[in-house]
C-alpha cells in the first residue's frame, strides 16, 4: 500500500458557492477530479498550486505544509487548459524556462531539455515557434515543460479540452503511458467522463464545492452512493422505490412496476430508495416483465441502439442493446433488469 504522497482538507468561500474538499492521493498515483463546468476543480487545482490560497485547512505534500508556501518553492508542475506557452520562446526554449528558474547550470538544463525533447519525440520542433505548432505538438510542449524540472506533483487542467476526439484519444494514451513508465504523481480535471474513466486510478467525482464521492472508476461506476454521481458518471435509470429487508438482502418494489425485485444484501436501511439500473443492464423481455410501455424513441450509435420506453406517464427508461434491433417505435415491450447489476441509491433529502 503506497502512502499518502498528499493530503487535502480545504474550504474556500465564492459568492456563487462554498468548496470543501478533503481526499487524499498516494504517491505515484494518477487521480482525477471530475464534474461539471464551475463546480470547483480548477480551484482545487490553484489551491493545491499556490495561486489560490484556502480560507481554512492545510494541503500536504510529501509531509511538508505548503498551505502558504509560494508558487515557486512548491515544485509542482501545472499544464493548463490553453497550455500558457510562452509565444516569444521556441519550443526548446519553453521547455527549458522551469530549469532556468530553478538556477539549474546551463549544461544540465540543456542536457534535460535534449531529454524531455527525445521523450515525447519533439526533436525536430526545438527551434520552431509555437505558433507554429498544432494543437497535438502544443499539449507535448506543455508536458514536456511542466515535466523538466521533475515535480513533485503534476497537476492537469483540462489539457485536451481543445483538441478533436481522435486526437484526444490519443494523447491519453500517451499521457497514461507516460506516468506509468515515469511514476509521476498527477491530478487530472476533466468533465468527461470517458477521460475520468479511462485515466483514472482513482477518481473524485464533484458538484457544486463538494467531493460526493472518491474511488476507482469501477467502483464509482457501479456502485455510486449518490444519484449525481450515477448520472454524471455514465447514464442511468433512477427508478423510485421502497425496500424491503429480508433475510437474503432486499424485496424491492419499483414505482409503477409489475413485480417486485429480489436483491442480494446491499448496505443501507429499508426503506424509500432510487433503484439504479445502467442504459446496458435494462433487456428486453416477454416473460415475467418488470415494466411493459412503448418504444418512443430508437437511436443507431453503429455499435448498437440508444432505445428509450416510455413505461409510465412520468417514467421513462434507457436502454443500450447490441446490433440488433428487433423492435419499431410505437410497438409495447416488456422490460426486465440484470439483477446482479441493479443497485440502490439513498433518496436525496
Amino acid at each position: 500500500m503506497k502512502k499518502d504522497f498528499l493530503q487535502i482538507e480545504v474550504t474556500k468561500n465564492y459568492p456563487e458557492f462554498q468548496l470543501e474538499a478533503r481526499f487524499t492521493v498516494a504517491e505515484g498515483e494518477f487521480f482525477s477530479l471530475v464534474g461539471p463546468s464551475g463546480c470547483g476543480k480548477t480551484t482545487l487545482l490553484r489551491l493545491i498550486s499556490g495561486l489560490a490560497r484556502p480560507d481554512t485547512g492545510r494541503i500536504i505534500l510529501d509531509g511538508r505544509d505548503l498551505t502558504t508556501v509560494p508558487v515557486a518553492e512548491r515544485n509542482i508542475g501545472f499544464v493548463f487548459q490553453d497550455y500558457a506557452l510562452f509565444p516569444h520562446l521556441t519550443v526548446e526554449g519553453n521547455i527549458e524556462y522551469g530549469l532556468k528558474i530553478r538556477r539549474l547550470p546551463v549544461d544540465r538544463r540543456r542536457e534535460r531539455t535534449r531529454e524531455m525533447l527525445a521523450l515525447f519525440e519533439i526533436g525536430g520542433l526545438a527551434d520552431r515557434r509555437v505558433q507554429d505548432l498544432s494543437g497535438g505538438e502544443r499539449q507535448r510542449v506543455a508536458l514536456a515543460r511542466a515535466l523538466a524540472p521533475e515535480p513533485f506533483l503534476l497537476l492537469l487542467d483540462e489539457p485536451f479540452a481543445a483538441l478533436d476526439y481522435g486526437l484526444r484519444r490519443r494523447l491519453r494514451r500517451e499521457l497514461k503511458e507516460l506516468q506509468s513508465k515515469l511514476g509521476f504523481t498527477a491530478i487530472f480535471v476533466t468533465h468527461q467522463q470517458e477521460e475520468a474513466l479511462s485515466l483514472s486510478g482513482r477518481l473524485a467525482v464533484m458538484e457544486a464545492g463538494r467531493i460526493l464521492q472518491v474511488g476507482s472508476a469501477m467502483e464509482v461506476y457501479s456502485h455510486p452512493s449518490h444519484p449525481f454521481v450515477a448520472t454524471f458518471l455514465g447514464d442511468a435509470n433512477l427508478i423510485p422505490c421502497t425496500a424491503q429487508r429480508t433475510p437474503e438482502g432486499f424485496t424491492v418494489y419499483p414505482q409503477g412496476g409489475k413485480r417486485c425485485l429480489h436483491l442480494p444484501v446491499q448496505e443501507g436501511p429499508a426503506g424509500p430508495h432510487l433503484l439504479m439500473v445502467r442504459p446496458e443492464d435494462v433487456l428486453f423481455t416477454r416473460q415475467d416483465p418488470v415494466y411493459t410501455g412503448e418504444v418512443v424513441t430508437i437511436e443507431y450509435l453503429g455499435y448498437g441502439f440508444a432505445v428509450e420506453v416510455k413505461v409510465g406517464a412520468d417514467l421513462v427508461l434507457k436502454m443500450l442493446t447490441g446490433k440488433e434491433m428487433d423492435h419499431v417505435l410505437g410497438e409495447q415491450v416488456g422490460l426486465a433488469f440484470r439483477p446482479q447489476s441493479v443497485k440502490l441509491i439513498p433518496r436525496p433529502e
